[in-house]
């Protein structure tokens, strides 16, 4: 691509492991149960929460599977990759409803691997083992509401 590539500004300071394990976790919560990414989130350095719109609240098996799943793949050392494109060549991809009215002609897919594809202006790592141990601090369901919070260390 010999255009240059001007993106909209972005005003956030992501901790980038916290932000990748965000986008493993989330590709996983897709493919496994469905539900599509989190509809709502906070990522912080320290902990985040994520909300999935779910039929049933996960067992305690389940919960488990997700840290084994997480863990597995952050031993991989799977490398994150980017790539610029052009804004109309990837909606029928991705869910453009979070893009600003404004968004600029070309957009930024963060992939890890096979794991996750999405579109995205924050920071992360560049490989998966740069993560960190993912651990599942603690869930709730409520009202078709499943709540993930997670912690790396």
């Amino acid at each position: 691509m010999n255009e240059r590539v001007v993106l909209n500004a972005h005003n956030k300071e992501e901790y980038p492991p916290m932000h990748s394990a965000e986008h493993l976790l989330n590709g996983m919560m897709v493919r496994k149960y469905g539900c599509g990414r989190a509809f709502s989130g906070h990522v912080e350095r320290k902990k985040t929460k994520l909300d999935y719109r779910l039929d049933k609240p996960l067992s305690a098996e389940e919960i488990k599977g997700i840290e084994d799943y997480m863990n597995g793949v952050i031993r991989e050392d799977v490398e994150v990759t980017e790539e610029f494109v052009r804004l109309d060549e990837v909606g029928s991809r991705f869910d453009m409803s979070r893009l600003p009215e404004n968004a600029s002609e070309f957009v930024r897919v963060v992939r890890i691997g096979d794991y996750d594809e999405c579109l995205c202006a924050g920071l992360h790592v560049r490989s998966t083992s740069e993560i960190g141990v993912f651990r599942i601090s603690s869930t709730r369901w409520q009202d078709g509401v499943q709540r993930i919070v997670f912690k790396l260390s």
